[in-house]
Order: structure tokens, then C-alpha cells, then sequence
């Protein structure tokens, strides 16, 4: 497909989609404490709670990246 390697479309695939993904999920949690009148700490313990697991995700790939395969 236009010369490109099935592994080349797949790391394209999860770095970009992934990365769209995560973003959209962060507009959730904003939207969710926005409607839900959260308040400050509200919003900060969401954002901590929901979004942890995304960032132990992100921790990986960077981790993974500089020690190499």
C-alpha cells in the first residue's frame, strides 16, 4: 500500500490514533468535570484518577523508545 510495510502502517496507526485517542478522552474528562461543576480539586483528582492509566501507557512508549528494543 503506496510502499509502505505493514509494520510502518501499524506504528503510524498506534502512535497517531493512539495519540488522537488520548487526546479525545482528555477533552471527556475535561467535558465530564466542566458539566458536573467539579471545581478545582474535582477537576485535578479526575484528571489524576482517569488519566493515570494513559500516562503509565505514555511512560512505557517513552521508556521502551530510549532503551531501545
Amino acid at each position: 500500500m503506496f510502499g509502505l510495510t505493514e509494520e510502518r502502517v501499524s506504528e503510524f496507526g498506534l502512535t497517531f490514533g493512539l495519540a488522537g485517542f488520548i487526546l479525545f478522552m482528555l477533552f471527556i474528562i475535561w467535558n465530564l468535570a466542566r458539566e458536573s461543576k467539579a471545581g478545582k480539586l474535582g477537576t485535578f483528582v479526575l484528571f489524576f484518577v482517569l488519566a493515570f492509566g494513559m500516562l503509565g501507557f505514555i511512560a512505557k512508549e517513552i521508556l521502551t523508545w530510549l532503551l531501545g528494543p
